[in-house]
């Protein structure tokens, strides 16, 4: 378990650095970032799901949520900053709900996905809502917003979207009776093991901008 635990942690320090490169940088560097995520998420699906009828609906949906994070990418003022944002809620409600969950544990959240619990759910929002607020409020990275009541609830959202998300990979991959959807990520397994919400959450970030679902 320690060990296992050492590799996620490497890995997480090694993947930041490069994900903030190209989130930063833009332009045809970002393009081809995502394209190779895209693509190793794509076969790891295919990988996953090869007995399973409607798996080419998962290849649709995977197609619109990389095209998602090119336009919150592209798109809106601030460039790289609405991504920037929606990454660290995803990935601070992992953090949160990592944390809460292996600490409290208590009961299990849902048999899809044995290891979640109601503990754990409550340590995402936690997280996302305060490392939001931070991020924000802080003056290191300039922000076009402010944390505003519909911020507050934007946060919520895309946490909950993330969580559900994660759920729903982890439906699939009981039903295709593996533990990870690869190996090229020591201690976190494939690319769609560790960005399962965030292919939820980029989506409905983007719906909820380009409609103006939540103004601010």
């Amino acid at each position: 378990m320690k060990e296992e635990f050492l590799k996620r942690i490497i890995s997480s320090i090694l993947l930041i650095p490069i994900t903030l490169f190209f989130i930063f940088k833009g332009s045809f560097l970002f393009n081809f970032f995502i394209i190779v995520c895209f693509a190793i998420t794509f076969f790891e699906w295919h990988l996953m799901t090869k007995k399973i009828s409607y798996k080419v609906i998962g290849f649709i949906f995977l197609i619109f949520s990389f095209y998602s994070i090119y336009k919150i990418r592209n798109t809106f003022e601030g460039e790289y900053w609405y991504l920037l944002f929606i990454t660290i809620i995803c990935v601070s409600t992992d953090i949160g709900g990592y944390i809460f969950g292996k600490t409290f544990q208590g009961p299990k959240l849902t048999k899809i996905s044995p290891k979640k619990t109601y503990s754990g759910m409550f340590g995402g929002f936690l997280f996302s809502i305060i490392i939001g607020n931070y991020f924000v409020s802080s003056s290191l990275i300039s922000s076009p917003i402010e944390f505003t009541l519909n911020v507050f609830i934007f946060v919520f959202v895309i946490s909950l979207v993330s969580q559900i998300g994660d759920i729903f990979i982890s439906y699939f991959k009981r039903l295709s009776n593996i533990k990870d959807t690869g190996k090229i990520i020591p201690g976190h397994g494939g690319i769609l093991d560790r960005i399962d919400g965030m292919i939820f959450a980029f989506p409905a970030s983007y719906l909820i901008l380009s409609l103006n679902i939540l103004y601010f």
